[in-house]
């Protein structure tokens, strides 16, 4: 081998091998023929490209991030308070983490309390900020959850994040009021989702306990639908007071209308609004009236003498089944925990996947939930009461049955906006929102008329 790796060599074979490098690959020939064994192949790595395009884990599109540095700047000056008007499916929740992540990171140490009303909104707001996080996080921080069954010493937390049920923050502030001063003497970021019930006595008195008067503490509204009724000024302006009239809404050039301008990139479906006209008898009582006219809002009286009318029920039976021909997954709004249940059962005796979930069901409702989420190749419809009108995530509804009537826009707009998910945030590119319009009772048409309803009682933080 000595003699094939060079003609001539001064020293002795044995000397003249062990110095040998074998870096040519005609010496590495030479030494592997030698042992009868095959040269190995050397993988040849390519040269990574000079300009690659780097995707954020958790980013954000130009419109929601132009409106996070609108909302940041308000929270920054005084009085620390803004509300984010974001229609639903426009990624509110995602843009508001944003916020979070860089209050706490802009900080050594920081506590955020996010207030929702509903266990379902509580658990996306905590699912959200462990995705947010992991992806813009620089240190390790505390998430508590505090809603339901979950408990915790709300004095122990130094930094992190609390997600809080309006209903236990109330009860705890009723029998142990240390627990949420405790999170006053952080001067907190406050970020109250579903902003439009912030004014409610009971909700007002959380934020106010939460916000001490000349301090640092910051208070984020955040809402699909940025006042509470669309016939009371007078609500709506006490809410923009609340907030010291400072609402973001998103902007896009050459768009009057935000919702036109995500429905037309794809990050709201294309909506066809569909009235089914019902003739269900609908006497009100001289009670009745006055109860609308104080609190323009149906009683559950009206509501639950709808929701047992044969005639009616028949009606969204049908239109449920031609959903079903068209769409894969449906979702149904009742008008009570009885009329969804009903229906639930009637379409499943029909050979149609069906669940009903309502508070009254706990039991199997992730289950159900689950089972709806999936990617089975079947139609399914889930329906509901008073349950999944907020804090419910499935982008592949293409399709909502409203058979509960409203006289709130902010609730008709949540029930239309679980089916509007585009194909731009994983669902559809068109949708159908089917409406049982009983003939004695006002309705909604259009989601866009209800998002530029509250234009005049804000001012114009936008410029």
């Amino acid at each position: 081998m000595a003699s094939r790796l060079s003609g001539q060599f001064r020293k002795s074979a044995y000397d003249f091998l062990t110095e040998c490098k074998f870096k040519r690959i005609s010496e590495k020939a030479v030494l592997f023929d030698f042992f009868e064994l095959n040269v190995p192949h050397e993988d040849v790595l390519e040269q990574p490209l000079a300009s690659v395009c780097v995707t954020p884990r958790f980013g954000l599109f130009a419109h929601q991030a132009r409106a996070l540095r609108k909302v940041e700047l308000l929270l920054n000056i005084e009085p620390h308070r803004a509300l984010l008007h974001m229609p639903t499916g426009s990624g509110k929740t995602r843009t508001a983490m944003n916020i979070v992540a860089n209050y706490l990171r802009s900080r050594e140490k920081g506590v955020v309390v996010w207030l929702a009303h509903s266990e379902e909104l509580c658990e996306q707001a905590a699912d959200e900020f462990t995705k947010a996080w992991n992806a813009l996080g620089i240190r390790s921080v505390s998430l508590t959850r505090y809603w339901g069954a979950y408990d915790a010493d709300l004095r122990d937390i130094e930094d992190g994040v609390v997600i809080a049920g309006l209903k236990k923050a109330y009860s705890r502030l009723r029998t142990d009021d240390h627990q949420i001063r405790s999170l006053c003497a952080k001067n907190p970021l406050v970020v109250m989702d579903e902003a439009h019930q912030a004014i409610a006595p009971t909700y007002q008195l959380i934020i106010n306990q939460l916000m001490r008067p000349q301090s640092d503490a910051r208070l984020l509204g955040l809402s699909a639908t940025p006042g509470r009724t669309w016939n009371d000024p007078e609500a709506d302006r006490e809410l923009s007071a609340f907030f010291a009239g400072r609402k973001v809404s998103l902007q896009v050039d050459g768009f009057d209308n935000p919702v036109a301008y995500l429905i037309s990139h794809g990050y709201l479906a294309e909506p066809k609004f569909v009235e089914i006209e019902s003739s269900a008898d609908l006497s009100l009582s001289q009670d009745e009236q006055r109860r609308i006219k104080e609190s323009f809002e149906l009683p559950e009286t009206v509501l639950e003498r709808l929701a047992v009318d044969e005639q009616r029920n028949l009606l969204v039976v049908h239109h449920a089944e031609q959903l079903l021909k068209r769409h894969q997954r449906v979702i149904l709004f009742a008008a009570s925990v009885q009329q969804s249940d009903i229906l639930a059962a009637v379409l499943s005796a029909r050979g149609l996947w069906a669940a009903s979930i309502t508070s009254k069901s706990p039991n199997g409702r992730a289950e159900s939930i689950a089972a709806f989420k999936d990617n089975e190749d079947r139609p399914k419809i889930l329906c509901n009461f008073g349950v999944l009108t907020t804090g419910f995530d499935a982008p592949q509804t293409s399709a909502a049955l409203i058979a509960r009537p409203t006289l709130s826009l902010v609730l008709y707009s949540q029930m239309v906006g679980r089916a509007m998910r585009g194909t731009e945030a994983g669902g559809n590119s068109h949708c159908e929102i089917l409406t049982v319009v009983d003939t004695r009772l006002p309705g909604f048409k259009s989601v866009v008329e209800a998002f530029a309803n509250w234009e005049d009682v804000w001012k114009e933080s936008d410029e």
